[in-house]
């Protein structure tokens, strides 16, 4: 069980935050239901229309938002319903930014995804988006709760997409260009009504692994100058962001099909993620040994800088021992203090519309099991 004095939850006034990322929180995906599936079979059969796919989309979405306000939750997703990818459907709505069939798909540890990919053909820039009245319509239903909006981070377009040299010859312009066209964007989502918004990043874990950071080295580029620009096109990006917006990045190892690609813990990134980025929270995977331990946290220099711990898998339905995560927690607590810690699954259910090899009860079980944790631990 981990303790906490009176004096401490005075002093911290946070334990029971009402300001996200909270203690129970998640990090935006969930598997599609069985209506989602259908009908967008349907539309790409051309059965349906665009307008009757956002129907569906409308009331499944409604319905799974009642759900996470059921089981507890304080911050509402949408689950990405409307999306095929976290990560590609956002970054194609991009100004210069086009959508392809690549030669073949993204190797996971144990699979291979759909041969989709970006690449960059002209000059970037964000002038609008589809996905800012995704957001609004998440807002409408979400009432008392926080609705919380996932976008990839900006890092996502340089290691997934292609940059023709017609577009950019010069790296400079293109990182001064990207942080310009995510700083309209938070913007754009902000003026939408977002108050809490999420950059979702794997470039950061896979940095943790020698041999992801060999093959960056094979690419061209040194992994420390990478570390180095992603870094400041991030800050760039937030830099003079609304007092009331709440910003964190969930790092990710990879997740498709219960698959992963990265291993490694965080020490090589630590002090930039953990004291170089200006985000107000970041979403950590911890839900087995290839995170590595909590040794890195010591790093986090911040009190205002919320680490969201990662302890329940999304990969796989058996559910965790109560205590083995309270356990896990207090053992975090040698690092960063109680009232900086939350709890999450490590990862969303489906960062793409396939979705994880987990049943929708075994979903909403473990995000039951969060809430339920995070009130005991942080009561």
């Amino acid at each position: 069980m981990v303790q906490h004095s009176n004096t401490e939850q005075t002093a911290s006034q946070s334990l029971d935050r009402k300001k996200p990322p909270f203690r129970a929180d998640h990090v935006g995906s969930l598997l599609r239901t069985a209506p989602i599936k259908k009908a967008r079979q349907q539309k790409a059969a051309g059965e349906i229309t665009a307008e009757q796919l956002r129907a569906v989309e409308n009331e499944e979405i409604t319905r799974i938002v009642e759900k996470q306000k059921d089981i507890g939750l304080k911050g509402v997703t949408d689950g990405e319903f409307r999306r095929a990818w976290w990560h590609l459907d956002f970054l194609a709505g991009l100004d210069g930014v086009d959508f392809y069939e690549t030669e073949s798909g993204i190797q996971f540890h144990d699979k291979k995804t759909r041969a989709h990919g970006v690449k960059v053909t002209g000059k970037l820039g964000f002038t609008d988006h589809p996905m800012l009245e995704d957001y609004k319509f998440l807002d409408s239903i979400a009432g008392s709760h926080t609705a919380k909006m996932t976008i990839p981070s900006p890092s996502m377009l340089h290691a997934r997409g292609i940059i023709e040299s017609a577009a950019y010859s010069d790296k400079d312009e293109y990182f001064h260009d990207l942080s310009l066209a995510y700083k309209k964007a938070i913007k754009a989502f902000y003026d939408a009504g977002c108050r809490y918004l999420q950059l979702d990043d794997v470039a950061w874990a896979y940095f943790c692994s020698e041999k992801e950071r060999e093959q960056t080295r094979a690419r061209g580029w040194d992994p420390d100058e990478l570390i180095a620009k992603n870094a400041k096109t991030i800050n760039d990006a937030l830099a003079d962001r609304p007092d009331d917006l709440t910003i964190t990045m969930h790092v990710c190892r990879g997740n498709f099909r219960s698959s992963w690609v990265a291993s490694g813990g965080y020490e090589y990134v630590a002090e930039t993620l953990f004291d170089g980025l200006n985000l107000d929270g970041l979403f950590l995977e911890y839900d087995n040994d290839r995170s590595g331990g909590f040794e890195p946290l010591r790093f986090v220099k911040r009190k205002d800088l919320q680490i969201v711990l990662g302890l329940i898998t999304s990969k796989f339905g058996e559910l965790e021992n109560t205590d083995d995560i309270k356990r896990r927690i207090e053992e975090a607590t040698k690092y960063v203090d109680l009232s900086q810690l939350c709890l999450s699954p490590q990862c969303g259910f489906a960062s793409t519309e396939e979705g994880n090899l987990v049943a929708e009860e075994e979903q909403w079980a473990k995000l039951r099991r969060v809430v339920e944790i995070a009130e005991d631990v942080w009561k």
